[in-house]
Parts: structure tokens; C-alpha cells; sequence
């Protein structure tokens, strides 16, 4: 009996830090895509190269996925982090992510290896949404007095 006492303690102390888990998830995923964003802003000439070359965005023309992947990566991640609309800017992402890893056939082993990480924690947000310790789950809380959509 007094394991099954410890492990409860254990499960209960780790469960105040999963709001810090989530906040860091946020936080490393976010700055992946935002810096990715950055990139892309600051070198216009080469990312319409690339996008013309060596992406391969189906259905886009080079210069409009050149501006949608460059918009993607400079405003949702900013959503992610803050956690504002949080689950709608996860899912966003993780699509993106998808789409990123399709469009870029020449993707090495590692790339990809980065890609399914990446992919794996914005499913994760995408399903646990982005925890207490964001403006998600303050407005619920402000306003429907409820933690439906914040399990944790």
C-alpha cells in the first residue's frame, strides 16, 4: 500500500509541471517556425529561388506559397506561444509541417527525423490544447467559467 501511496504523490506532483511542459512545447515548436519565418522574410530573393527550384508546394504557384509559408511561419507560431487559439494554431502548423515535408522531396534523413518531432508536438497540442498557463485557458476561464477544453 504505501508504494501505491508514493506513486500517487509522484502522479500528483508531476501533474502541477504539466502546465509548464505545455508552455515549453509551445514555446520550442513555436520558435522552430518562427525563425524558419524570419529566415525566409529576411532573404525575400532567395526564398522565391527556392520556392521556385526546390519546393514543390502542390496546387500553389512558387511566389503565392512563398508568401503563404512565409505568413504561416511569422503569425502562428506567435498564436501558439501565447496560446491564443491555441489548438487552431497547432493544427495549422502541424498541416503546414506536412505539407513543408512534401513539398521538399530532397529532405535528408535528419530533416525528416526533425520534421516528425516537430509534427508530434503540435499533434500533441493539437489534441491536449494549450494548457493553463495560456491565454486560451484564461479566457475560459474569464468568460465560460469552465475548463472543457483545458484538461490540465
Amino acid at each position: 500500500m504505501k508504494l501505491a501511496g508514493l506513486y500517487r504523490k509522484l502522479a500528483v506532483g508531476l501533474s502541477y509541471l504539466a502546465p509548464l511542459a505545455d508552455l515549453a512545447l509551445r514555446i520550442y515548436v513555436g520558435n522552430v517556425f518562427w525563425k524558419s519565418g524570419l529566415t525566409k522574410f529576411q532573404s525575400w530573393d532567395t526564398t522565391l529561388q527556392l520556392f521556385t527550384y526546390e519546393y514543390h508546394v502542390p496546387l500553389l504557384s512558387p511566389e503565392v506559397a512563398a508568401y503563404l509559408g512565409t505568413f504561416t511561419e511569422l503569425f502562428f507560431p506567435v498564436f501558439l506561444v501565447l496560446g491564443l487559439a491555441g489548438r487552431f494554431a497547432a493544427v495549422w502548423l502541424f498541416i503546414f509541417n506536412i505539407i513543408a515535408v512534401i513539398s521538399y522531396p530532397e529532405l535528408n534523413a535528419t530533416g525528416l527525423e526533425q520534421h516528425k518531432v516537430w509534427g508530434l508536438m503540435l499533434l500533441t497540442l493539437s489534441l491536449r490544447g494549450p494548457g493553463r498557463l495560456s491565454f486560451d485557458a484564461w479566457l475560459e476561464k474569464r468568460f465560460f467559467k469552465e475548463t472543457a477544453c483545458t484538461p490540465t
